[in-house]
């Protein structure tokens, strides 16, 4: 390969945002989607999940696309692929329950699949770094 080649290449990856930023991004749409609003006086916390998931179907539908988002970047961070199984299982559950009128909603607000699921890939990448596993930033998915 050419040495202008490998520059762009390298250039390229120095714009790919580091772990530590993709962790901060996943952390704060968690947030958003699952405990970003507290209901005055208690400690119950709920996100835009649930008030997406209020629409009947579409809303739950949209939900799980959004929560996807957190699976591909686990996917490209370079989870195993039974961690990857369980972190879908975590956003079809939270999706199922959903769907049902008005309690799965409430259900769904107390489940919290995207925090789960950023707890996993965070856990995955601290044991691998106290492993001194030395991975890309990121691996291409094809």
């Amino acid at each position: 390969m050419s040495r202008s080649h490998h520059a762009l290449f390298e250039a390229v990856g120095a714009l790919a945002p580091s772990r530590e930023d993709t962790l901060a991004r996943l952390d704060a749409l968690a947030t958003l989607l699952d405990s970003a609003i507290v209901i005055p006086g208690t400690r119950f916390r709920f996100g835009l999940d649930a008030v997406i998931g209020l629409v009947p179907v579409v809303g739950d539908v949209v939900s799980a696309l959004i929560s996807s988002y957190i699976i591909w970047e686990g996917k490209r961070l370079g989870l195993p692929r039974w961690k990857i199984a369980r972190m879908t299982a975590n956003v079809a559950f939270d999706t199922a329950i959903g769907i049902v009128p008005f309690l799965g909603d409430l259900a769904d607000a107390a489940f919290k699949s995207n925090r789960r699921n950023v707890r996993i890939i965070r856990e995955h990448l601290e044991k691998e770094a106290g492993r001194g596993v030395i991975a890309a930033e990121y691996r291409v998915v094809r």
